[in-house]
């Protein structure tokens, strides 16, 4: 276990990648990417997903992950490190939504695993209507869950940087990977699938407009892990002579692919099990925890790919919480100096506070509705829709305001080529704040039921 004075690292490129990468394939991936791309006119989507990827994805994650390395520091330290008084707030803001989102994300994690052990057991009554909503409100058994699903978390976190987060995602992405093309592959191939493999891939450009860049610009900046803090304190931890470019293009493909296959698994299964029925195609937790099981119910071997399809979502959750945990670990160890253990015991007690209520915010306390939210959707407004938006373009301003291009550009040719220099600067300075204004207003819009995404 290492020093809370010595800067920990990823030992090469392959964790590093790894890393990031399952921090960035979360629930998002699975639960909401399919629902939009089909929403949004299939190939259509995904067309507009990817440019906005390589471009407006490629700007944020290098500059987050330039400016970690750079300082060896998580947010709060990496503003301060580049003497930013006046902009000293985005490092807080960039160290306060991780330590929002832990809480209530690992309680849906304890969700996924209660789903698994159900599934495990035969997966009986688990596609009633009212199973979900049953158990969502029981004062004590999603609590259980959620302590399993956030032991498993603290112990990984509290095992360090090469052989905690590291290790967990060098055995967990890859297995993840192929437990999706298991499951895509079996999607595709049921009898009538291929009416929703074209629903899902064909371009549709009657569904074309404005929205389809919004969702899909939305989309993509909550699933590659931008203004979370993560993408700093795991660039606090890439060696130098790690090509910064390369690996940023790696995690690009490999979010990409998952988001894709998870598309693939769903949307025509849904498909199949409604006849064709598009509006059974839904997003959130009412895609994973109450249609999809009803799927899994009317297949051939169904339950085989419930249990293969959780654990897959199991995966893709804990991959995600550890790497929420680990910045908010980072961030303490980096302003108290004091232990890992110290620190990581610090946000276990953090998460209970936050997650208990999360928990019970579907039951005994069902009538505590901030803005009309259950208290879980409340903290998912506030971190996702208005603070990482914000967090975001705080990062803008410190490169453009102090920072500078030439600094950063410096850092990432340090180890790579940079031949998309001229791309991450127009980006910085035309396309990303542009982006994170539609994005801050179309979310809160959204989750204000204004608009609907």
């Amino acid at each position: 276990m290492e020093s809370s004075k010595q800067r920990s690292s990823f030992s090469g490129r392959l964790g590093y990648v790894l890393s990031v990468a399952g921090s960035a394939v979360g629930l998002g991936n699975l639960w909401r990417f399919p629902y939009l791309a089909a929403k949004y006119g299939g190939g259509i989507f995904l067309l507009v997903y990817l440019v906005l990827a390589v471009t407006f994805g490629f700007a944020l994650i290098v500059s987050e992950t330039a400016l970690g390395r750079m300082s060896r520091k998580s947010p709060i330290g990496a503003f301060h490190f580049f003497g930013s008084k006046k902009l000293k707030i985005g490092g807080w803001i960039n160290a306060i939504v991780p330590m929002m989102i832990l809480p209530y994300y690992c309680v849906i994690g304890g969700w996924v695993i209660k789903y698994l052990f159900e599934f495990l057991r035969g997966g009986n009554g688990l596609a009633e209507n009212d199973y979900f909503s049953h158990f969502i409100a029981d004062p004590t058994a999603p609590l259980i869950w959620f302590a399993v699903f956030g032991i498993a978390t603290f112990f990984v976190v509290i095992c360090g940087v090469e052989k905690g987060v590291e290790k967990s995602s060098k055995i967990l992405m890859p297995i993840l990977v192929v437990l999706a093309v298991f499951i895509a592959g079996y999607s595709v191939t049921r009898p009538g699938a291929w009416e929703g493999v074209k629903y899902y891939l064909i371009p549709d450009f009657s569904k074309f407009s404005l929205m389809t860049v919004v969702a899909a610009m939305g989309q993509m900046f909550y699933s590659l892990s931008i203004g979370m803090g993560i993408l700093y304190t795991y660039g606090s931890y890439m060696k130098r002579d790690i090509d910064m470019e390369k690996s940023v293009g790696q995690i690009e493909i490999m979010d990409t692919l998952i988001a894709f296959l998870s598309g693939l698994m769903i949307v025509p299964a849904v498909f199949v099990f409604s006849g064709g029925d598009q509006t059974a195609l839904n997003a959130g937790p009412g895609l994973m925890f109450m249609t999809l099981p009803k799927v899994f119910n009317s297949m051939p071997f169904g339950n085989i790919v419930g249990v293969v399809f959780f654990l897959l979502v199991l995966f893709a959750a804990l991959t995600s919480s550890i790497s929420l945990m680990e910045t908010c670990v980072s961030t303490l160890q980096d302003q108290t100096h004091w232990s890992r253990k110290r620190c990581s015991l610090l946000m276990w007690g953090e998460m209970l506070l936050i997650g208990i209520p999360c928990s019970l915010g579907f039951g005994i306390w069902q009538g505590i509705a901030p803005l009309n939210m259950s208290i879980l959707d409340f903290f998912d407004f506030l971190s996702n829709s208005i603070l990482m938006p914000i967090a975001a373009f705080f990062t803008c301003l410190l490169i453009i305001k102090v920072v500078g291009f030439k600094k950063i550009a410096d850092e990432v040719k340090f180890s790579s080529k940079f031949r998309r220099q001229r791309l991450y600067e127009f980006c910085m300075k035309y396309l990303v704040p542009i982006c994170l204004l539609a994005i801050l207003l179309s979310s809160v819009l959204n989750s204000l039921q204004i608009i609907k995404i």
